[in-house]
């Protein structure tokens, strides 16, 4: 019977948080510091002719102006290299850096920034990627074919296109000539800002030949490595420690502010910290990329797939940063929840003259499958049939092969899900109003596999600490999930379990708080790591108490013999007398998910090959639709989600409310429109966030089918909830109006376009 594991034990920052005692990045200071700001570029393309700073330079209170010309200006990134610090010759999108000031306060800094005098030569901008795909389009990137890749890696890349990927197995266009049916769509998809309270920042220091970077960021090891690798130092000579994350949503996984502040630290010799304002974080962060994907489907007269037919294109912005690896998303999507015949999926990530794109909850997926469960019930619609019954024919069975060639053994949970929404809402009983909807969508989803690590001690008082660079950026994870893993292992509570904040000179390497992996990875690294610690304790509580190790239990707080607590001794006792026999207990964990098999010749250009610890989801939207204001209320919105066990019910709970309510915001409320690759929505009141009075209570249920790799069966959580949320809300919307929905977001013009006709 578990202690802590499935209980929703409070999360140790919580009153931190609450009493506003955290001290998150931006609230960081050290004595001595100074200010820097970036002179970003105000055009989106051009040739910068020139740049003088001598005036800027000669202020009193500036202490350092520098540009290209005074840093190392490789081009770097995460697997292409393709973008420098700062802009040289030629500018490729509104906002990027031309130039940086250290000054001794932010409001010196500012105005040193409006002393430095630039010339630019404005050119067009390369706005769309239709625009970028056309024939003889302007480069982005005229030296791309030089851009550099991680390891060597080799995938099809040419001009304005980052990155493609295809699959195509050569028979598809013989199977739609014999088809009963084809049902062809074109759907579009914008971008999405992840709207975190805290902005990005970074306080950097630099002594005896080391930087220490001061971070809110998901990933504290990437800041590490990205920074040598801009700088040109060894990793060894870069320190990251970990603060409070007001929030980040995947806007945090790359570099931001801080190989500028590193730089400016060793340059000045002071403490330099950065702090995005509202509006430098809006135009400049790595949001979700606006996309196109157009779906045909080949159906005989049965209603079964016999042929797919996709087309993505997304739009990269300036730079790559992890667009190649998206590129492979599409395989997983459109071929993990229905049966779909012979497919052909190619997707191409394009340069734009505009901000890059990045990850965000949910990478690819929201869009993704928005057009999937459209052309759904696109397909029914066109057989008259039931569209929760068609999809109930269309589903993946156990042992079904992805387009990949990796086997889902376990795809039959996704019909368990339809079965009790069914029992908690009936689909036929939902949308029944006038002007009333329902939807549905479905997803399988991965759990990032990236590895992590995490190393436990008995401390002497006979609480447990934990030490790991896992970041927890609001999901509960670490200050929940590994803390409760790590308590159960030696019958705790989770209160008597401390876990340190990131740093990674003490902690091992852990790939950062992404792809819902925390729990599962680092959780698993926990366990394995307490069982350890488990075993040392027995070991020298046996000789304590003259007892064979067999014969004694572990639980609160003690150690005592089996059917005899008179006979016990605390965790602390065997940890002060460990100390001076056996020495201190403490043991380490690591885990990576093993790669499942899969055909790796299944598609080109495929750098993100499987699909690991796939989880399974479904959601139901209802909804009803003013016809005067063209406002879409959602009346009820169902969950049914796979998380193999649950580690803290009010934490998953809180994680597909919160996911869901971000779905929301992509489906019905939030923009950001492109004019001359500029954004039009350059405010957070502009941009269109969903208010608390706009989002429903989500009715959740919870499937658990534990994993035999993950802690107690954990696995991921928190990024899945997100994924099906536009597809549930158009198919409803679509449904209450009697008219397709090929866009989001699903704005109230749109909607009243729609009812006119």
């Amino acid at each position: 019977m578990t202690v802590t594991v499935g209980t929703s034990a409070p999360r140790s920052d919580g009153d931190a948080k609450v009493s506003g005692a955290a001290v998150f990045g931006v609230d960081f200071s050290l004595p001595g510091m100074v200010y820097a700001q970036l002179l970003r570029s105000p055009v989106a393309a051009g040739r910068l002719m020139s740049i003088a700073t001598g005036t800027a330079v000669s202020m009193d209170g500036v202490h350092a102006v520098v540009t290209a010309a005074e840093v190392p200006n490789e081009r770097t990134g995460i697997v292409l290299f393709d973008m420098p610090l700062f802009a040289t010759d030629y500018i490729t999108y509104e906002g990027e850096p031309l130039a940086a000031v250290v000054a001794e306060t932010p409001e010196i800094a500012k105005a040193a920034l409006g002393a430095i005098e630039f010339e630019i030569e404005e050119q067009e901008p390369v706005a769309t990627p239709e625009q970028a795909l056309a024939p003889g389009a302007r480069l982005v990137h005229p030296g791309w074919a030089t851009f550099a890749t991680m390891g060597n890696l080799e995938w099809p890349r040419d001009g304005n296109i980052v990155s493609e990927t295809v699959a195509d197995p050569g028979d598809v266009d013989a199977v739609f000539e014999t088809a009963d049916l084809v049902v062809e769509d074109v759907y579009g998809a914008p971008r999405q800002y992840q709207a975190y309270l805290e902005p990005k920042m970074a306080l950097a220091t630099y002594e005896a030949g080391r930087f220490t970077i001061h971070v809110s960021h998901q990933f504290p090891f990437n800041v590490r490595d990205r920074v040598a690798q801009t700088l040109g130092v060894p990793k060894s000579a870069v320190r990251v420690i970990g603060h409070h994350i007001g929030g980040a949503f995947g806007a945090k996984l790359d570099l931001g502010l801080e190989a500028y502040a590193a730089f400016l630290a060793r340059r000045t010799g002071r403490p330099v910290k950065m702090v995005n304002t509202r509006q430098e974080d809006l135009l400049t962060a790595p949001c979700r990329e606006n996309a196109v994907v157009k779906i045909r489907s080949a159906v005989d007269s049965a209603g079964k797939i016999l042929a797919l037919d996709v087309d993505v294109v997304f739009d990269s912005g300036a730079y790559a940063i992890d667009a190649p690896y998206l590129t492979s998303i599409p395989m997983f999507v459109f071929g993990s929840v229905y049966r779909v015949g012979t497919a052909r999926v190619a997707t191409r990530a394009v340069y734009t003259n505009t901000a890059p794109t990045g990850a965000f909850r949910g990478v690819s997926g929201t869009y993704l499958v928005f057009a999937l469960e459209r052309h759904m019930d696109h397909i029914a619609n066109e057989l008259g049939v039931n569209r929760r019954d068609y999809r109930l024919q269309a589903l993946m069975d156990d042992g079904d092969e992805m387009l990949n060639g990796q086997i889902l053994s376990d795809a039959s949970i996704l019909r368990e899900a339809f079965e009790v929404l069914e029992e908690r809402a009936p689909w036929a009983e939902l949308g029944k109003d006038p002007l009333c909807g329902v939807g549905m969508a479905a997803a399988v989803w991965l759990t990032n596999p990236a590895p992590g690590q995490a190393t436990v001690k008995l401390n002497e008082d006979g609480t447990l600490g934990v030490i790991t660079a896992a970041t927890d950026n609001g999901s509960g994870a670490v200050t929940m999930g590994v803390r409760q893993i790590a308590a159960e292992g030696l019958g705790l509570s989770a209160d008597q379990v401390v876990v340190t904040m990131p740093d990674t000179d003490t902690a091992g390497y852990d790939a950062g708080s992404q792809g819902s992996r925390t729990t599962h990875v680092v959780g698993r690294a926990a366990f394995e790591a307490t069982a350890e610690v488990k075993n040392s304790v027995l070991k020298t509580a046996a000789t304590m108490l003259e007892a064979a190790e067999e014969d004694l239990v572990v639980e609160h707080g003690e150690v005592h013999v089996t059917g005899d607590r008179s006979s016990r001794v605390t965790l602390a006792e065997v940890a002060a007398t460990a100390m001076f026999t056996e020495g201190p207990i403490a043991a380490t964990g690591s885990y990576t998910t093993p790669i499942p098999a899969f055909n790796p010749t299944c598609a080109t250009g495929m750098l993100l090959p499987t699909w690991p610890t796939p989880t399974y989801h479904l959601h139901i939207a209802e909804v009803e639709v003013d016809p005067v204001t063209g406002n879409v209320i959602v009346l009820r919105y169902l969950v049914a989600q796979e998380v193999g066990k649950t580690i803290n019910p009010q934490g998953v709970a809180g994680q597909i409310q919160g996911g869901v309510a971000q779905g929301l915001g992509y489906a019905l409320w939030e923009r950001l429109d492109i004019e001359g690759g500029k954004y039009v929505q350059r405010s957070l009141e502009t941009y269109g966030l969903p208010l608390a009075v706009d989002v429903p209570d989500v009715e959740a249920v919870l499937l658990q089918h534990e994993a035999s790799a993950g802690p107690y069966g954990a696995k991921g959580v928190a990024e899945p909830p997100i994924v099906p949320v536009a597809g549930a809300i158009a198919n409803a919307v679509a449904d209450a109006i009697g008219r397709p929905i090929d866009k989001i977001p699903i704005t109230p013009e749109a909607v009243l376009d729609a009812l006119e006709g």
